[in-house]
């Protein structure tokens, strides 16, 4: 039976818990559709593409996810005022509500939570929700391809 090495396409079950307090954040068990990715390639956080290599199919495996191979850190600087010109008429600025739009400069999509809105302008967090956290993902692998 083949290892999965970088390069393999691979598809997988997880679980995603916080190591903090064991709250489950994801799970393709709940979607009930697995994840199919290529080792390697980009497509993962390091921390899971890492440690899918050398798993055979049929295993199941914790991998621990520090924030430094992870989401990152959180970035004070990426809470910033936006002007609510930039939404639509109408939006509704609800606190913890997560927003997407395109980034200006060169047209990458961005996501941000809403921390909190003003007359003028609305107050958004761009880090994402799970920087700064060490993860638990429960993977079990279910298939291996060469790519």
């Amino acid at each position: 039976m083949s290892e999965v090495k970088s390069g393999n396409t691979v598809s997988v079950h997880y679980r995603g818990t916080l190591l903090e307090n064991g709250e489950e954040f994801d799970s393709s068990y709940n979607r009930g559709e697995s994840l199919t990715f290529q080792v390697g390639a980009g497509q993962m956080i390091p921390g899971f593409d890492q440690g899918v290599i050398g798993m055979k199919v049929g295993e199941t495996k914790t991998i621990k996810v520090t924030p430094e191979v992870g989401y990152g850190f959180r970035n004070e600087e990426a809470i910033q005022e936006v002007p609510k010109s930039q939404f639509p008429n109408g939006f509704n600025y609800t606190v913890g509500a997560t927003v997407q739009g395109h980034n200006a400069d060169d047209g990458q999509q961005i996501t941000a939570t809403i921390v909190s809105a003003q007359d003028e302008t609305v107050t958004l967090d761009f880090n994402h929700p799970l920087a700064s956290k060490t993860l638990n993902f429960e993977v079990e692998l279910l298939n291996v391809a060469d790519s």
